[in-house]
């Protein structure tokens, strides 16, 4: 009887060799093709949500402005902004949302005399304070690609899942 689990096993795994992988596990290698997989289902996923955000930008009264970086924000002229400098420091919050504007976290993320070039955080999130004034709040619209990705946050939020970030430089 092992005999025939074990050779039932083998024979589901060699099986499932030949399917395309798009993601593989930490550590672990990528062929061409599968890189290339990966990135045109990005690439799609990025679209379909760009849509989807726009829809949503559609029905609210508040204006957003796209950033080059591929994230919207909800102050004019965000992007012309002088930039703050890498070593300087910066003490920050934000609230994390869903696109039903269901709050994810019951408490901010918060950070206090965090010094740029030094801290990792959510991209769209760094660049944003790159521009952000003291005291100022913003509403950032951010695809899944530049938030918790494919992996999600493995807390509670789940893989390719686009944000709403109302963040507070303080």
């Amino acid at each position: 009887m092992k005999k025939l689990l074990f050779i039932s096993v083998l024979g589901l795994m060699s099986c499932n060799r030949n399917a395309p992988q798009a993601h593989p596990p930490v550590g672990g290698v990528l062929s061409k093709s599968d890189l290339d997989i990966s990135k045109n289902r990005m690439k799609n996923l990025n679209n379909v949500e760009r849509i989807h955000m726009q829809h949503w930008i559609d029905g609210q009264s508040v204006k957003y402005y796209q950033m080059p970086l591929n994230y919207w924000v909800s102050a004019e002229g965000f992007n012309q902004r002088e930039r703050r400098k890498d070593d300087t420091f910066i003490s920050y919050s934000y609230d994390l949302y869903d696109f039903d504007q269901t709050k994810i976290y019951d408490h901010p993320i918060e950070r206090r005399e965090a010094k740029f070039g030094h801290f990792e955080e959510l991209k769209a999130v760094e660049d944003a304070l790159r521009h952000i004034h003291d005291g100022e709040e913003v509403t950032l619209l951010v695809p899944s690609s530049l938030a918790y990705g494919t992996y999600g946050d493995e807390k509670k939020i789940d893989n390719d899942v686009p944000l709403i970030i109302k963040l507070k430089a303080l």
